[in-house]
């Protein structure tokens, strides 16, 4: 009958067991206690024989290590007690008894699970948009292939439908890209390579680029003021592209870009932010947001602003958002160029500002 083979052990699985924090303790202790002791007993009696010293020192090394024990138990109960209650996911409440570290440990681990809590409802939020805002249009999408491989149509309604299958195919790749980039932002630092950059030809291109989607409203787009600044022209234009972007989705009339000495800026008519820029401009909201009294599901309505927020501290400014009054005229009247029956006091305007370290003329 064969033998079964021995499996040695690792080099430390037998220390690692050994080694606890109590075992080290009672070492320690019993250190402090024994060998002191030996020590005065062998000078005060150099001539004990060789047998009662050892019984002596035995009794004094058992005494030093039930010391060293109980008092090692006795430090390590706080810790004992927190160990129990991390078990039992029950640790938040603090001791009277328990020590400095021991509720610095506490803290640490209140916050730590904490962020676990919050990461966890972001991935679902994160989830929640995938399947919320992919599926829509990719029914739609579905729908519409179906009809044109079906049923017979004349071909400018094939045409319209072929539209319309682009047009929800580029709101996918959007969400998609949008969805990548702030996921990408998020775990790591935004990589720029600064130069020399026209500000005012990059909001030219913006406004070349969004001119389509602004002829769809009936909204104008006008780009105001001029300026140099050291960035990356590429990442930057990313950053206002997502601004612009809003902008034109709440606009009631006309959205302005326009540079200053502070940066960039992206005005609006539309109603404005429906909570502080520093909860919306995070991505994968948990709480679901509605602005101008439509609904956005968690996860996705903030990813432009924060995409834009990260940009611009890459460049080492910040995204700032201000909601003001423009200046009316001093006679009380719609300044000339309003059309007949425009309200006397002008709508209040939104203005998101990409501040920029240094902006020369």
């Amino acid at each position: 009958m064969p033998t079964s083979a021995a499996v040695p052990l690792r080099p430390g699985a037998a220390v690692g067991r050994v080694r606890t924090l109590r075992s080290q303790f009672t070492f320690v202790i019993f250190l402090l206690a024994f060998l002191p002791n030996i020590i005065l007993t062998l000078m005060a009696r150099p001539d004990v024989p060789p047998l009662p010293l050892l019984a002596w020192m035995a009794v004094v090394g058992a005494l030093s290590a039930a010391m060293g024990y109980l008092l090692s138990g006795t430090l390590l109960r706080p810790v004992s007690r927190l160990q129990a209650q991390v078990e039992h996911g029950d640790f938040q409440a603090a001791q009277r008894d328990d020590p400095a570290e021991v509720r610095s440990l506490r803290a640490a681990f209140t916050g730590l699970l904490s962020r676990l809590g919050t990461e966890q409802a972001r991935r679902n939020a994160f989830i929640a948009t995938l399947v919320h805002d992919l599926k829509t249009p990719l029914i739609a999408t579905g729908h519409l292939t179906k009809i044109l491989t079906t049923l017979p149509l004349p071909d400018h309604e094939r045409r319209l439908m072929g539209e319309q299958i682009q047009a929800e195919t580029g709101r996918l790749l959007a969400l998609v890209q949008q969805m990548a980039d702030a996921h990408r932002f998020e775990q790591e630092d935004v990589q720029v390579q600064p130069a020399r950059t026209d500000l005012r030809a990059l909001l030219d291109d913006v406004a070349q680029r969004v001119a389509p989607q602004a002829q769809e409203r009936d909204l104008t787009v006008r780009v105001e003021g001029h300026g140099h600044a050291q960035a990356d022209r590429a990442v930057l234009e990313r950053a206002v592209m997502n601004l612009t972007v809003n902008a034109l989705r709440y606009a009631t009339h006309e959205v302005t870009l326009s540079v200053s000495g502070e940066g960039l800026h992206v005005t609006d008519d539309g109603p404005g932010l429906a909570a502080p820029l520093s909860e919306l401009a995070q991505p994968f909201n948990v709480q679901p947001t509605t602005i101008a009294g439509q609904q956005y599901t968690a996860g996705t309505a903030g990813l432009g602003l924060f995409i834009a927020r990260r940009i611009a501290e890459a460049h080492g400014g910040e995204l700032r958002y201000t909601r003001h009054s423009p200046p009316s005229s001093a006679s009380g009247h719609p300044p000339p160029e309003a059309p007949a029956g425009a309200p006397l006091s002008p709508p209040a305007q939104t203005r998101f500002t990409l501040l920029l370290p240094e902006v020369s003329p």
